[in-house]
């Protein structure tokens, strides 16, 4: 990095203390912060770790009234570490890279960073966030409407790839003061004109380290090109390699970085197994018995391997869905509502499949397979043990793969804790049988059909118990519910047979 640089880089590390390379075999661990950031930078602050950092409220920053008063409605009082060390120099204009793990906050830092440069009065696109899925784009967008509830009149649009243009351009007749969305197809946008960032004041790269990568680094780079240079650039990820560290010099000012450990997943419990790899599919039944978490991810390296997984899963009896590249959007927004509300149990997923997915109280990782690069071990990890709560990480390996694990060790500094799996005597299958099933409402927010209706009817004119209703989840044409198993049968047939708001929908378990 050039002096120039240099002199505004600040970095915010936890200190380490390095453990012993003596292996501990069949014992507990928790999983440590990695590695503090080296710099040489001449500003450079090293703040005590993020458990130890004490509360900043969010009415200690200069933010607007309006923003603050949203906080205050989600409840939002006390700022995590990422959000009190990036928020000042992003409310000063200045450029940064924060990286903080997941769960850590990121998109409500610069959700607000970016909110509080917004002139509602102009209606021109005046800020962007690129992201690598419709799921990640989808979940900004939410925080982001969420952050801005009570600013009046803020617009924002959500441009991914792989759905029709037709309801984007007919977004896009207005200017949107704000644009979520994957590169390729706002690159499409910028091409065909009906984009325009002239106006723009912020650009967003959440997950820079994918954004910048091989699959989305040259249209990142053409989307900057469009964008003025006096715009303010903001980098968000969990990792930063150092190719991406070189770009963000060809794409930043002077840019302040900040980094979170991930002190947090101190709650998380890591272990790793040696497996034979004919009996990998085996071995992950084996865990899923005898650890029965309420919900696991299980990441596989291709997609091929997941739809495998599942498949041979599923006949097993395990309530299993898939997530990868083969399945269309409807498909996967359905994936990811049963896995949400717990009509199903495992969700079988590659990781690119799982970049973004906001999963709340994931019980468990599993690692059919061990990435070949450690920083995405990271990301998998970070899936678990949220906001303070415990997870469970178990990850299966080849012999000819212990490589991965050293790898990992030197990237967490921890001593990978090994456990032989009895491959001679593994636990018979003992699914976790999900409690609930998904009812399909073929009704969304385009007809005003919200999820407090859907209380209202199941609780009033169907004669459900409040408690027998889960979680409810609303689409622009169709919205789902989670109801107790014991009572889906009943709750099926009123709903079939009554109406919602006067009104008759179609409604149908999702199998």
């Amino acid at each position: 990095m050039p002096d120039a640089d240099r002199a505004a880089c600040r970095v915010i590390r936890s200190p380490q203390t390095k453990p012993s390379r003596k292996r501990r075999m069949a014992s507990q661990s928790a999983v440590r912060a990695p590695p503090g950031t080296e710099s040489t930078a001449g500003e450079c602050v090293q703040a005590e770790s993020p458990s130890k950092t004490p509360n900043r409220p969010f009415s200690s920053l200069p933010l607007n009234p309006a923003l603050l008063q949203a906080l205050d409605s989600l409840d939002f009082k006390q700022m995590t570490p990422i959000q009190a060390e990036t928020l000042p120099p992003m409310l000063q204009g200045r450029d940064v890279i924060g990286q903080g793990p997941t769960g850590s906050g990121k998109t409500a830092a610069y959700g607000l960073g970016l909110l509080s440069r917004i002139d509602a009065g102009l209606p021109k696109t005046q800020a962007l966030v690129l992201c690598p899925t419709r799921e990640l784009a989808d979940q900004i967008a939410k925080e982001i409407r969420a952050l801005a509830r009570c600013l009046p009149n803020i617009k924002l649009t959500i441009l991914s790839g792989g759905i029709a243009k037709r309801p984007q351009l007919a977004s896009l007749e207005h200017d949107p003061h704000i644009v979520v969305g994957m590169a390729g197809r706002v690159l499409e946008h910028l091409a065909a004109g009906t984009l325009k960032l002239a106006d723009l004041k912020v650009l967003v790269l959440d997950e820079a380290d994918r954004m910048l990568g091989a699959d989305f680094e040259e249209a990142s780079r053409a989307i900057v090109e469009h964008a003025p240079k006096s715009r303010q650039t903001l980098f968000f990820s969990a990792t930063f390699p150092e190719a991406v560290r070189h770009l963000s010099r060809l794409m930043q000012q002077q840019p302040v970085e900040i980094t979170i450990e991930a002190a947090a997943t101190a709650q998380v419990k890591q272990i790793f197994f040696e497996v034979d790899p004919a009996r990998r599919v085996d071995a992950l039944a084996h865990l899923l018995s005898a650890y029965r978490p309420q919900s696991a991810l299980v990441f596989c390296y291709s997609k091929n391997d997941a739809k495998d997984v599942e498949t041979l899963l599923a006949r097993r009896g395990y309530s299993v869905l898939g997530l990868h590249g083969d399945i269309e959007q409807r498909e996967r927004d359905e994936v990811l509502v049963r896995f949400a509300n717990g009509s199903c149990r495992v969700l079988v997923a590659t990781d690119v499949a799982a970049r973004g997915l906001d999963i709340k109280d994931l019980a468990a990782v599993i690692s059919y397979e061990l990435p070949l690069d450690p920083d995405q071990h990271v990301h998998r990890v970070g899936r678990t043990g949220r906001a303070g709560r415990s997870g469970l990480a178990l990850h299966l390996y080849a012999p000819r793969e212990y490589s991965r694990v050293r790898a990992i060790e030197q990237r967490l500094q921890i001593d990978a804790v090994i456990e032989k799996l009895p491959l001679s005597n593994l636990s018979p299958d003992q699914p976790v049988a999900a409690t609930v099933v998904t009812l399909c409402i073929d009704g969304g927010r385009r007809d005003k059909l919200r999820p407090g209706d859907l209380l209202g009817a199941l609780t009033g004119a169907a004669g459900l118990p409040k408690e027998a209703v889960g979680m409810i989840s609303s689409f622009d044409t169709r919205s789902y519910v989670a109801i107790d198993k014991a009572q889906a049968k009943a709750a099926l047939q009123r709903l079939r047979d009554g109406k919602i708001k006067g009104k008759k929908f179609r409604v149908r378990p999702i199998d």
